[in-house]
Order: C-alpha cells, then sequence, then structure tokens
C-alpha cells in the first residue's frame, strides 16, 4: 500500500460502543452525552436548591435505559467473543474505520428497549476508511449466535439500498449461525433479498466480505457475491454443507477446517482471495484494497503523491538482470513488479491460488493499477484452469471499477493434458478472452520473454484489444516453441537424417536456430503492428508511465443495445 496511507493502527482493547450510544443519545434528545443523562436525572430538583443554576435540558428516562442496555450487550458481547479468541463486532468497527468517524444506523432496530433487548444480531452504519466514507454491515455472534432473522435482514438490505444511493463501498463482518431456525422461511427470504441487493451492487460499488467466524449454508452466498473475500487462519469457515451433514450423507469424517477453514479457500477452492493471521491483519487488508479503489464506478481511484527516489530508478533499471536470457531458465516474476510499482508496493490478490498466475493492486506514477502477470517461478507461468479463472476474475474487477491493467506476458501457452480438458480448458479458458475482449480500461502488454500460441492472443493482445502493447528484444512471439515448432514442421526431414544416419540433434539445433531467427522473435508481430515497440528492459517502467499518461483521458463506449453478453462460466 503507498507510504502515505500508512496510518496508524486503532487500539485493539478500544470499543466503540458508548461513543456511538452518545451520538444515537443526541439525537434522540438533542441533549449531549447520555453519560451525563444519570447525574441530570434531579435537575429540576437541584435548580430549586440553586435558583440562580441555569438548567440542563433533562435526559428521558428512555434514553437512559437504552444506553445502559448497550453498556450491558457490550459487555456481554466481550465476554463471549473473548473467551473464543475473537473481538466483539465493535472492536471490529474500531480496526475497519477511521478513528471516531463510525455513525450507526438503527442502533435498536429489532429490539425491545422496554423488555431489556438492546438491538438485533447485525450492526449497520458507515464510516471513513483513508477519509472516504465506506458502509458496513457487522454480524454480532453474541446476539442469538449471529443468525440472520427479519429484522437483520432489513437492516442489511437498508445499508446496502442507502450505499448504492450514496455510491460507496460496502464491507461485510461476518460472524453468524445462519439463518434463524425459529424464523422458518422467513430468515430464509431475507437471504433472498440480500442476493438481490448484492447482485445489483455489484460492479456499481466495490463489495468486500470478510469470514471472521462461521458462515454455512445458504449464507455463504453472500460473500460469494461480492468482488472480494478475506478469510483467517483460525475461526472463519465457509461451506455450504458442515462436517455432521458430510457425516451422515457420505460417511467422510472431516473437520471444519479440513473442510471449509481459511487455508482450504484460498489455496485449493480459490473461493478467498487472502488468507489473515488475524482478525486485525485481515481487516488491515480489507483497508488496503479499499485504499486502491474508487468509492463506485462512476469516480475514478484515488490519486497519491509520489516522486521517483534514486533508489528507485536503480531498481528499475535491474530488470535486465532478473530475467534470465535461456527461456527455460525461472525467475520470480514478483522482482519484477516491484521494480515498476511505486515505492516496490504490490499488494497481491489470490496469492495462494492458481499460482502461475499473479494478479493484484499497484501504484505507478501515484496511479492504482491492477497487474496481472504469468509466474515463470509455477510450471513455467502456464496458463491452466483455475490460473485462467483468476486472471479473467481479476480483469473483470479492474474494468468495472476503472482501473487501469497491466500485463506482464511470460508463458508457454495453455496447459496440456486429458486433466485440463476434462476440467474444461476451453470453457473455464474462454473466461480470459472475454475478460480482455469487453474490457474498456486502459490495457498496457508487455512481453517480456515468450508469448506462445493462445496464451499469447488471451494475455492482453492487440488483436484482442489491448491499446499499447510493448516487447522486451529478447521477447519471442510465435504459434509454437522453436523446438516444439521444429518437430512438427520438419519432422519428416529429421527422419530421414536418422535413417541416413547423420547427427539428428545437430541437424535440429541448426533448423531451431534458424527458426527462432526468423519467426519466433518479436520483429514480424512489429512489421504486422501487433506490438507497438520494442523496448529496453530498464526502460519498461517509464514506458508503461507514458502510456498510462497517453491513455488517461480514455472513454468508454456503449456497444449496441443488446441486454448483455453470455460469457462463459
Amino acid at each position: 500500500m503507498p507510504e502515505q496511507l500508512q496510518l496508524e493502527r486503532h487500539n485493539l482493547a478500544h470499543s466503540s460502543v458508548e461513543a456511538n450510544i452518545e451520538t444515537d443519545a443526541f439525537e434522540q434528545s438533542h441533549a449531549g452525552r447520555i453519560d451525563e443523562s444519570v447525574r441530570n436525572a434531579s435537575d429540576a430538583e437541584s435548580h430549586q436548591n440553586n435558583p440562580d443554576e441555569i438548567p440542563r435540558q433533562p435526559i428521558r428516562a428512555a434514553v437512559a435505559k437504552a444506553a445502559q442496555l448497550a453498556r450491558g450487550a457490550e459487555a456481554h458481547a466481550r465476554e463471549r467473543q473473548h473467551a473464543k479468541g475473537k473481538n466483539t463486532a465493535r472492536e471490529r468497527l474500531d480496526l475497519l474505520f477511521d478513528t471516531g468517524t463510525f455513525q450507526e444506523v438503527g442502533r435498536f432496530a429489532g429490539g425491545d428497549i422496554n423488555q431489556g433487548v438492546a438491538g438485533c444480531a447485525v450492526i449497520t452504519g458507515f464510516g471513513e476508511v483513508y477519509g472516504r466514507n465506506v458502509g458496513v454491515y457487522a454480524q454480532d455472534f453474541s446476539v442469538k449466535g449471529g443468525t440472520l432473522g427479519k429484522a437483520e435482514g432489513e437492516k442489511i438490505c437498508h445499508l446496502m439500498d442507502m450505499a448504492m444511493s450514496l455510491k460507496v463501498p460496502v464491507v461485510a463482518l461476518i460472524d453468524s449461525g445462519g439463518a434463524r431456525i425459529q424464523e422458518g422461511v422467513s430468515a430464509l427470504s431475507q437471504y433472498g433479498r440480500i442476493f438481490k441487493k448484492t447482485c445489483e451492487a455489484s460492479g456499481l460499488i466495490p463489495q468486500l466480505s470478510l469470514i471472521l467466524g462461521p458462515c454455512a449454508g445458504g449464507a455463504v452466498y453472500c460473500p460469494a457475491l461480492t468482488d472480494v473475500i478475506i478469510m483467517t487462519k483460525e475461526h472463519s469457515n465457509m461451506f455450504v454443507t458442515g462436517p455432521d451433514v458430510v457425516k451422515a450423507a457420505t460417511g467422510e469424517v472431516i473437520s471444519m477446517d479440513e473442510l471449509g477453514g481459511g487455508f482450504v479457500h484460498n489455496a485449493v477452492s480459490g473461493v478467498a482471495h487472502y488468507l489473515g493471521e488475524d482478525e486485525a491483519d485481515a481487516i488491515d487488508y480489507a483497508r488496503t484494497i479499499l485504499a486502491y479503489l474508487p468509492s463506485s464506478c462512476d469516480a475514478q481511484p484515488p490519486a497519491f503523491a509520489y516522486a521517483a527516489t534514486r533508489g528507485e530508478r536503480e531498481m528499475a533499471s535491474r530488470l535486465a538482470d532478473i530475467v534470465p536470457e535461456n527461456d527455460r531458465q525461472p525467475y520470480d516474476m514478483l522482482e519484477v513488479i516491484r521494480c515498476i510499482a511505486d515505492y516496490g508496493e504490490f499488494v497481491q490478490v489470490q496469492e495462494l491460488y492458481a499460482a502461475s498466475a499473479v494478479v493484484g493492486f499497484a501504484c505507478i506514477g501515484g496511479h492504482p493499477v491492477g497487474i496481472v502477470a504469468n509466474q515463470p517461478n509455477v510450471l513455467a507461468g502456464i496458463l491452466d484452469v483455475n490460473s485462467s479463472e483468476k486472471v479473467a476474475r481479476f480483469v473483470r474487477l479492474c474494468d468495472a471499477f476503472n482501473l487501469p491493467v497491466i500485463t506482464l506476458v511470460d508463458t508457454p501457452g495453455y496447459k496440456p493434458g486429458s486433466d485440463q480438458e476434462h476440467a474444461g480448458i476451453i470453457r473455464r479458458g474462454a473466461k480470459v478472452i472475454y475478460a480482455y475482449a469487453n474490457a474498456q480500461v486502459p490495457l498496457i502488454t508487455v512481453v517480456l520473454r515468450k508469448a506462445f500460441g493462445g496464451a499469447y492472443i488471451v494475455m492482453g493482445s492487440k488483436a484482442i484489444g489491448a491499446d499499447v502493447n510493448l516487447a522486451w528484444p529478447s521477447s519471442q512471439i510465435a504459434v509454437l516453441g522453436a523446438q516444439g515448432a521444429v518437430n512438427i514442421i520438419h519432422r519428416k526431414d529429421l527422419q530421414k537424417a536418422k535413417e541416413r544416419g547423420q547427427d539428428v540433434e545437430a541437424l535440429r539445433s541448426r533448423l531451431i536456430a534458424e527458426y527462432e531467427s526468423t519467426t519466433v522473435n518479436a520483429n514480424l508481430s512489429l512489421e504486422i503492428g501487433q506490438i507497438d515497440a520494442m523496448i529496453d528492459p530498464g526502460q519498461t517502467r517509464e514506458a508503461i508511465e507514458d502510456s498510462l499518461r497517453l491513455l488517461a483521458s480514455k472513454k468508454r463506449v456503449a456497444r449496441g443495445i443488446k441486454h448483455h453478453g453470455n460469457q462463459p462460466m
């Protein structure tokens, strides 16, 4: 995250409940602080004893009772949550928002003050993250296990309607036992309403979900519909059917963590996008992601003050030394990205999943961008079913919220094999094509070393819609790698040489060298206009900055009258 955004973290032990209740009391009674209500209860009598004293406005007894209920509810929440090693819902809000900025909506909705019920099992409201407004709903597990009923559903839907009207992001803090069984179908219907609101908000405002406790059954589809899902190593669980149901239905014995823990969904299923060490780390990641995104699709991402230092210029010049000349030798693409990004800072998304592709956020010249890259350190940077979906989803996110996409290409192609074909590489690989072909944000692509076959086309090629395409002098662009192409094109020549007793390997090496010099290099792509310029590796950052300035005024264009495309799912 940019240095200027490295603000102090909130004190975990601090709770905002009293400040929140004071705000509610002020709105109800216009009398300042609720804590003073008890002292002011006998104002009239005090005034009689001292006629010269100006009386303060009395606080209604109901307000004082509400304040006391709220304090008791938070004390109860701390007792229950801290025993499990978890924060209360309000402590989580303290971590999420800038200090003192949270304004609660509907504090006592769903409660019964006269009967001693302080509210329902969800907290809703708005606060600031790095000075920008963000909506939140936080489930409170200390109230009826955080279950969702009619009151909770109505509060969440109202919050989302407000967020869409105000065009601000929504963060969901999930910690719930699911639908409230006692309310039956009424509770299930609330999930349907939330699903619809989440779909309405998709692409309009950023939506982040933090799984900080259980999330089971139909409840899992609330976060599944959002842009980013964040989990923690402990306490986070997501599954449609729990371990008991799995055992009853299949006989399989499995723990909650093995079935749907944070690591499983980050590294295996790809459902989640970040695995936090703890709640504080997870919430800090959410704040970081929000810092790169605009408040809505109508806004531009925030810009930050930036001045390149001598050290960063030297880092940019190191690029040529990072990427080996031998196209079969691996290297870490993250080192390349750090040489390009402001301050070397890169925020990865889905770091543990489909690691042959790298996606995430960075700033270049003070402007947030999305970066998509192949990772030669993992399977040579090959595209498979999982990495294809990872790339496609991220490009769509960037396009929805006006972030330019920088694509760094070094891939031998799509992964071959029956397992990939049977897993749907055709259908799932096509998602990358759909994402790039429909993107209308600035698209800048740099071919670092090799780009072969269909993978070259789908990874932000000029033909698929990229605005600026650059290549390093050592880059190789072709339908197939030299060795594979020679084995096919000169199959008969190699066979004849073998029959004559000639040195087949020497002939193959000569043919490979000829193919590389005439076909595999980027000259043909330059000549037909598929590559705009050949750049020195040390100029990569500068060339990307220049391209971003050139494309800064790029506008979206309405495309026909169709309702929507039918992308491969």
